[in-house]
């Protein structure tokens, strides 16, 4: 039996927000209590985790006077400094506060959009001091229910500056600093600006440093519009623009559910840890992408727990990862996988289709034999089930 214990290699970080959410819901109040920033470090600590990532507001109430936020950054760093962990990114609070209700960045309003500016500009100063190296931007507020009160393409150049701003604000400062736009296709909003990978990938071409801003995918937030989580990294990986990652658990194209990691779908979780285990360290199988960063949880505790229920989950999001890694190293190692791999022809997808030198005469030249070639099988369902059967445990 493998060891699941979580060690500093495995750079497993959670959110602030995640162990401390309350469990609000639109139906229900608060079921726990307010956690202390310090206290959940020192929890997480315990548990294993490497890092912590946190929100202005999860450290730091909204409008607070500058002697109460001096106190809780000085509290908060002494929890990191006693436990070791470390902040590899941060992210601002654009969504909660009721000033954000129509947009932040790309709000109608243009005092707004400049209030919400400077918010993330104070942050990310105190990013840099604490190290973080990762800057994520949710637009959680950036969009609109309907078509009529939003238009898009200048959102869309409101967007843009607001990015291209922040980009040369962290060059000017000398801040080892990069952006990751976060996509989500709805929720709070109706329609979200930049909801898929593609459509982040999109507008980072059109940014006036697009090798500083990359993409933090959350499994979530793909399945919500259908996508394949695994395609959808393997893209943003394809493109080198896999910065960081959210990790959670989620049932098909519902509302935002934020399941502990493993939870949900897990033929999904699976092939999800698969291609990022075999991407450190390494150009991928097609020859480009490489993710050694965070596995960083982006979960929220049911609100059915006390604070006990926290912590388990917060653990399992860790043994989860860990247990569908080594099964993925035991399927990867199978000869009965190898040769399923090599029936169904994998690796010839890594071979160019045109070699090198050859021309598209020799390329005319040639002839298939099509019947021949119509008539073989993928032999893929043979691979699958190979799969499953290390997900069911039977390997």
């Amino acid at each position: 039996m493998s060891d699941y214990t979580p060690r500093p290699e495995h750079r497993f970080s959670f959110g602030l927000w995640t162990v401390g959410w309350r469990g609000v819901d639109p139906f229900g109040v608060a079921t726990r209590e307010p956690m202390d920033p310090a206290h959940a470090v020192e929890k997480l600590a315990e548990l294993g985790a490497w890092g912590v990532s946190f929100h202005d507001e999860d450290v730091i109430p909204f409008g607070a006077a500058d002697s109460d936020r001096a106190s809780r950054i000085a509290s908060f760093r002494k929890a990191l400094d006693s436990t070791g962990l470390v902040v590899p990114m941060a992210t601002t609070n654009l969504f909660t506060h009721p000033v954000f209700r129509e947009g932040a960045l790309t709000a109608n309003d243009r005092d707004v959009r400049r209030f919400a500016l400077r918010k993330v500009l104070r942050n990310l100063d105190l990013a840099a001091e604490l190290g973080a190296r990762t800057y994520v931007m949710w637009g959680g507020r950036e969009g609109a229910e309907s078509p009529f009160n939003k238009d898009v393409r200048a959102a869309l150049d409101r967007y843009a500056e607001s990015v291209n701003i922040l980009c040369a604000y962290v060059r000017e400062q000398g801040y080892d600093i990069r952006f990751a736009l976060e996509p989500k296709p709805n929720e709070p909003r109706g329609d979200i600006l930049l909801p898929t990978i593609g459509h982040a990938i999109a507008f980072i071409g059109e940014l006036e440093e697009p090798d500083r801003v990359g993409l933090n995918p959350e499994v979530g937030h793909e399945q919500m519009a259908g996508m394949s989580v695994v395609h959808g990294y393997a893209q943003a990986l394809w493109h080198g623009k896999l910065f960081h990652l959210d990790l959670n658990g989620q049932n098909g194209p519902r509302y935002d559910q934020d399941l502990r990691f493993g939870n949900g779908d897990v033929k999904s979780a699976f092939a999800l840890v698969d291609l990022l285990e075999h991407s450190v360290g390494a150009s991928g199988a097609g020859g480009r992408g490489s993710y050694d960063g965070p596995r960083h949880f982006d979960f929220k505790p049911a609100r059915t727990e006390d604070e006990s229920g926290v912590w388990a989950s917060a653990a399992a999001c860790m043994r989860n990862y860990l247990i569908l890694a080594a099964k993925s190293r035991a399927f990867r190692a199978d000869p009965d996988v190898a040769a399923a791999l090599a029936d169904s022809r994998v690796g010839q997808l890594s071979v160019p289709t045109l070699a090198p030198g050859e021309s598209l005469a020799d390329l005319r030249a040639e002839e298939l034999d099509t019947t021949e070639a119509a008539g073989r099988g993928a032999h893929a369902e043979k691979l699958d089930q190979l799969a499953l059967e290390y997900l069911y445990g039977t390997r």
